[in-house]
C-alpha cells in the first residue's frame, strides 16, 4: 500500500514536467507553422500582415523578420524584462493596472508616484474583466492551486503515513518548490510571460505554486515538526519572501495573486501541533510585506489591496485561533506602517497631494488623493479598528493596544510634516486611543479591573497607589505635545496649523475626562492628588496658548484652542474637590472670565465654551444635582448661592458681549439665565410648600411642569439659531412642551381645587393674591403669553394656541383667587354667596374697560372688537345669571353699576371708533 502511496506522489511531481514538455512541443510546432507561412508568402511575392506575426517572446532572433532592429550592448534579454504593454493600448487582462510604457533593461523605476486619479483599484469594469478572465482562462487558476496544493498535501501524506522522516519532508517540499520556480522560469526565458504570447500565465502558474510550496515548507519545519526556532523560521520565510519579490518584479501579476494567496491559506491546510500560534502573527505581516513590495515596483494597485486583504484576514483568523491579544496589536500596527512605507520604499513616507478628509469634505473638487494615500488611509483605518475591538482575558493585552495606538498616532503626526497628504491620518488613531480608553473603562475590561481592585478602601495602608491613571494620562499628553510641536512646524499660510493646535488642546484633557468619567481615580489615588494631575494639565494646555499666542500674532485660533482647554481643565478639577453648589458657582464662574477673555483678545472660540457652559450649568441644574438635591437635600443658602449664582452669572455676562457680536452666545446666554431664574423661583416655591408634600396637588404638579415648560421655552427661542441643530430642537421643545401640557392640565382639571378630589392636600396655601393659585396657574399663564409675543419667530399656529392657553390660565387664576377671597382655602365648598357672584361681574367689567383703554392707546380694532364682546359677556351674565342668584340692593346696585358702565363705555367706544376713523380719513388724503 505504501508503494502505492510513492508511486502517486512520483505521478504528481510528474505532473508539472509532463506539462513544461507538452508545452515546449506546442510551441514549436506553432514556431514551424509560422516558418512554412512566411516561407509561402515569400513564394507568393505577398507580404505577411502584422496580426499573425510572433510577439516578442520568439526564440528566433536570427529569423530577420522577427528579430528586427539590433540590440544595444548588454541590453537585457526581452523575456527577461517585466511585462509591460505597449504605450497608448489597454490591457488585455485584469491582472494589468493602466497602460504603461515599455519596461527598460532594468525594473520600473520604483519611486515613481503614478496619477492622483489612477489607478482605480474597485470598480464594476475590472470586475467584469476578472470574470471574462476566469471564464477564459480558469484552467491556469486551477492548475497555479494544484500544484501549490500537491506540495502542501505531501508533507501531510507523509506525517499521516510515517514516509520519509521530518527533515526529507521538508527538504521534498522546499526542492519541489525550487523545480516549480525553476521550470517556470525557463518557460519565462524561453517564450516570455505575455498575453499574447503562447505560454501566456504558465511561468506565473509554475512560480506562484512553487513560492507556496516552499512557504509550506518552511511553515511545516515549525509548527508540524518543530525542526526549527521561531528564528531561524522567520529567517526561512524572509528568505522565501525576498524570493518572491525578486520574481514578483519580473513576472506578471498572476504570479503575485497565485502567491499572496496560496501563502495565505498555506498555514491552515499545513496545520500543525504546536502549543502557540503567535508566529502566524509575523508571518501574515510578512505576507503583506511581499504583496506591497511587489506592488511598489510594478504599481498595479489591486496586489496591494490583496496584500492587505491577505494579511489582516490571517490576523483576524489566528486570533480567533487563540493568538495572544498582544502580538495581534502589534501585528496590526506593524501592518498600518507597512501600508505607509512600502508603498514609496523609503523610511519616512513623502505622500503629496490632498489628503482624504480634504477630498472627501470638497468631492474632490480639488483632485483625489493619490493610491499610496488612500491605501496608507484605509490600513490606518483598520489597524485602529481592530485596536479599539480586539479583546482578550489577559492584562497585558489593553496597555499594549494603547501604547500601539499612541505609538502610531506620534508616528503619522511626525511623518506629516514631510507627507502632507498623511496629516489627517493622525486622527484615526488619537480618536482610537479615547475610543479603547472609554471601553476598557466602560465594560470593566482586564486592566480596568485590576485598577479597580487597588481602590484605596481595598488595598493594604502600606501599598502605594497605583499610577495607571497617570500613566494613561502621560500617554494623551504625548500626543498632545507632539501634535503641538507639528502645529509649530506648519507655515503661516498653512491650514493645517489650526487643526493641529486644536489637536494638542483637545486629545490630552479629553483623556483625562475619559479617565474621570470611566475609570473613577478619585476613589483610587484620592480626589485631591486626582485633582492636581489635572491643574497639571491645565497649566501645560495654559504654557501652550502662550506660545501660540505669541507665534501667531492675529490669528489666534491656536491659542483659543488651549485657553478652552485650560477653562474646562479647571473646571472639571473644581468638580473633583468642590462641593455641589461650589461647583455650580465655579462653573457660572468661567462664563464671564471667557467672555472677558473674548472682549481683550478677540477670540470667537470663546463663544462656543460659553455655549457648552451653559449647557453644562443647564445640566446641574436641573439634573446632576438637579432640582431633587436643591429642595430636599441642599441648605436654602446652598440652593441659593447655586441658582441665584448661575441666573446672575448668565444674565450679567450679556453686558460684557460687545452688542451685534457673538449671536449664538448670547442667545444662549439669555435664555439660560431666564430659564436658571425660573428654576430658582420654582425651587423656592417647592421649599416653601414643604418640598415634596401633596404630590398631586395643583401647585405641586404645575411646578414639577415648571421645568419642562421652560425646556420647551428655551428650545424654541434658540430655534432663531437656525443650522443643523434645528429639527434636535424642535424635537426637544415638542417632548417637553407634551409633558408640560400633561402636568398643567392635570393641574387644571383633576386637581382643581374646585373639585375637591384631594381632600386638604387640594386646599389653597399661602396668602391671598400670592398664594398656590398663582404658582400654578397666573405664572405659567404669563410665561405661555409672554413668550407667544417674544417669540417672533415662531409660526402661527403655534404661537396662537400658546397665547389662548396662557390667557386661560390667567383667567382660571383670577376666578379662583375670586372665590377663594370670599370662601377661604376650601373651594370645594357648596354654592355661591351674592357678594362672590357680584365679583365675578366687577371684574368682567373691569377687564372689558381695561381692553377697551388698551384698545384707543394702542389704536387696535382687534382688540376693541375683543373688549366689547367681554362687555357682552358681562351683559349676559348680568341678565341671565345675576338677576336670579342676586337679590335685595345688591340686586339693584348690580343694575345699575353695569348701566352707567354701559352708558360710559359706549361713548368711549363711539368716540374710540371715530378718532380711529378721522385719523384713517387723514392718512388716505395725506
Amino acid at each position: 500500500m505504501q508503494f502505492l502511496a510513492v508511486l502517486a506522489a512520483l505521478a504528481v511531481l510528474a505532473i508539472p514536467v509532463t506539462v513544461v514538455v507538452l508545452v515546449f512541443k506546442v510551441a514549436a510546432l506553432s514556431r514551424r507553422l509560422t516558418d512554412l507561412e512566411r516561407r509561402h508568402v515569400d513564394l507568393a511575392g505577398r507580404s505577411i500582415p502584422a496580426a499573425v506575426m510572433p510577439r516578442v517572446g520568439s526564440d528566433r532572433a536570427d529569423d530577420p523578420a522577427v528579430a528586427g532592429p539590433p540590440a544595444a550592448p548588454h541590453a537585457t534579454p526581452v523575456a527577461d524584462q517585466p511585462d509591460a504593454a505597449d504605450p497608448g493600448t489597454e490591457p488585455a487582462d485584469p491582472w494589468s493596472g493602466a497602460p504603461a510604457a515599455a519596461a527598460a533593461a532594468a525594473p520600473p523605476d520604483v519611486t515613481s508616484v503614478p496619477n492622483a486619479d489612477r489607478p482605480v483599484v474597485v470598480s464594476r469594469e475590472r470586475a467584469s474583466a476578472l470574470g471574462d478572465w476566469l471564464k477564459a482562462n480558469w484552467v491556469y487558476a486551477i492548475s497555479a492551486l494544484s500544484l501549490a496544493f500537491a506540495g502542501v498535501f505531501f508533507v501531510q501524506y507523509g506525517v499521516e503515513n510515517g514516509l520519509l522522516p521530518p527533515p526529507a519532508r521538508v527538504a521534498m517540499a522546499l526542492l519541489f518548490g525550487l523545480a516549480l520556480i525553476a521550470a517556470g522560469e525557463f518557460i519565462r526565458r524561453r517564450s516570455g510571460d505575455g498575453v499574447k504570447s503562447a505560454t501566456a500565465y504558465l511561468p506565473s502558474t509554475f512560480a506562484g505554486a512553487g513560492i507556496v510550496s516552499m512557504f509550506a515548507g518552511v511553515l511545516a519545519a515549525r509548527q508540524l515538526y518543530d525542526l526549527i526556532g521561531t528564528g531561524t523560521a522567520f529567517g526561512g520565510l524572509a528568505a522565501v519572501s525576498v524570493l518572491a519579490l525578486v520574481i514578483g518584479w519580473y513576472y506578471g501579476p498572476f504570479l503575485a495573486a497565485v502567491g499572496l494567496i496560496g501563502a495565505g491559506i498555506a498555514p491552515f491546510a499545513v496545520g500543525g501541533s504546536s502549543e502557540t500560534i503567535d508566529p502566524l502573527y509575523a508571518y501574515f505581516c510578512l505576507i503583506a510585506a511581499l504583496g506591497l513590495g511587489i506592488d511598489a515596483a510594478r504599481r498595479w494597485a489591486w496586489v496591494s489591496v490583496l496584500a492587505l486583504a491577505v494579511g489582516y484576514g490571517g490576523l483576524l483568523l489566528v486570533f480567533d485561533g487563540g493568538g495572544e491579544e498582544g502580538y495581534a496589536a502589534l501585528a496590526l500596527t506593524a501592518l498600518a506602517i507597512l501600508a505607509v512605507l512600502v508603498p514609496c520604499l523609503r523610511s519616512a513616507p513623502d505622500h503629496d497631494g490632498p489628503t482624504v478628509l480634504e477630498a472627501v469634505l470638497r468631492r474632490g473638487a480639488g483632485g483625489w488623493p493619490i493610491f499610496p494615500t488612500r491605501l496608507a488611509a484605509g490600513a490606518v483605518a483598520l489597524s485602529v479598528t481592530g485596536l479599539v475591538m480586539v479583546w482578550g482575558g489577559g492584562e497585558a493585552g489593553s496597555p499594549l493596544a494603547l501604547l500601539c495606538l499612541t505609538g502610531l498616532a506620534c508616528l503619522l503626526t511626525l511623518w506629516s510634516a514631510r507627507a502632507r497628504a498623511l496629516s489627517d491620518l493622525a486622527l484615526i488613531p488619537a480618536v482610537g486611543f479615547l475610543a479603547r480608553l472609554a471601553l476598557e473603562g466602560a465594560a470593566n475590561g482586564p486592566m480596568a479591573r485590576s485598577y479597580a481592585d487597588k481602590a484605596a478602601d481595598l488595598r493594604l495602608p502600606e501599598v502605594a497607589a497605583p499610577q495607571t491613571a497617570a500613566l494613561l494620562l502621560g500617554l494623551g499628553v504625548v500626543m498632545s505635545l507632539i501634535a503641538a510641536w507639528r502645529s509649530g512646524r506648519g507655515e503661516a499660510g498653512d491650514h493645517w496649523r489650526a487643526p493641529w493646535g486644536a489637536a494638542a488642546a483637545l486629545v490630552a484633557p479629553i483623556a483625562a475626562a475619559v479617565l474621570e468619567f470611566f475609570w473613577a481615580p478619585s476613589s483610587i489615588l484620592g480626589p485631591y492628588p486626582w485633582a492636581l494631575h489635572v491643574i497639571a494639565l491645565a497649566a501645560l494646555m495654559a504654557f501652550l496658548a502662550s506660545r501660540f499666542a505669541a507665534a501667531d500674532g492675529e490669528d489666534r485660533r491656536r491659542a483659543a484652542y488651549a485657553t478652552l482647554s485650560t477653562l474646562a481643565l479647571i473646571a472639571l478639577a473644581f468638580g473633583l474637590v468642590l462641593t455641589k453648589a461650589a461647583l455650580t458657582l465655579a462653573l457660572a464662574a468661567l462664563i464671564p472670565v471667557a467672555a472677558l477673555l473674548d472682549r481683550r483678545f478677540r477670540l470667537p472660540e470663546m463663544g462656543w465654551f460659553i455655549q457648552a457652559a451653559v449647557m453644562a450649568l443647564s445640566y446641574r441644574l436641573v439634573i446632576d444635582p438637579g432640582l431633587d438635591w436643591a429642595v430636599d437635600a441642599a441648605g436654602l443658602i446652598d440652593a441659593i448661592l447655586a441658582y441665584g449664582g448661575a441666573s446672575a452669572a448668565m444674565l450679567g455676562t450679556l453686558r460684557l458681549i460687545l452688542p451685534g457680536e457673538r449671536r449664538n452666545a448670547r442667545v444662549f446666554l439669555e435664555s439660560g439665565g431666564a430659564a436658571a431664574l425660573a428654576l430658582f423661583f420654582n425651587v423656592m416655591v417647592l421649599r416653601q410648600f414643604d418640598g415634596r408634600g401633596a404630590v398631586f396637588s395643583h401647585w405641586a404638579l404645575s411646578l414639577y411642569a415648571m421645568p419642562w415648560l421652560v425646556l420647551a421655552l428655551v428650545q424654541l427661542y434658540r430655534l432663531q439659531l437656525g443650522g443643523a441643530l434645528r429639527w434636535l430642537r424642535w424635537a426637544i421643545a415638542s417632548v417637553a412642551g407634551l409633558l408640560a401640557l400633561g402636568g398643567l392640565g392635570l393641574s387644571a382639571l383633576p386637581a382643581n381645587p374646585l373639585a375637591g378630589l384631594l381632600g386638604s392636600d387640594g386646599w389653597v396655601r399661602g396668602p391671598v393674591i400670592f398664594d398656590s393659585l398663582m404658582v400654578a396657574y397666573l405664572i405659567p399663564g404669563l410665561m405661555l403669553t409672554i413668550a407667544a409675543r417674544r417669540l417672533g419667530h415662531l409660526p402661527r399656529w403655534l404661537s396662537l394656541p400658546m397665547q389662548g392657553l396662557g390667557i386661560a390660565l390667567a383667567a382660571l387664576y383670577a376666578g379662583l383667587e375670586i372665590r377663594r377671597l370670599w370662601r377661604g382655602t376650601d373651594l370645594s365648598v357648596h354654592g355661591v354667596t351674592q357678594a362672590e357672584l357680584y365679583s365675578y361681574t366687577v371684574a368682567l367689567m373691569a377687564l372689558g374697560a381695561a381692553l377697551l383703554y388698551q384698545a384707543i392707546a394702542r389704536r387696535s380694532g382687534s382688540l376693541r372688537r375683543i373688549a366689547m364682546a367681554v362687555i357682552a359677556l358681562t351683559i349676559a351674565k348680568v341678565f341671565l345669571i345675576d338677576a336670579s342668584g342676586l337679590s335685595g340692593l345688591t340686586r339693584v346696585f348690580s343694575f345699575l353699576a353695569l348701566g352707567l358702565a354701559l352708558a360710559g363705555l359706549a361713548w368711549l367706544n363711539r368716540w374710540a371708533a371715530e378718532r380711529q376713523g378721522d385719523a384713517s380719513t387723514e392718512t388716505s388724503s395725506g
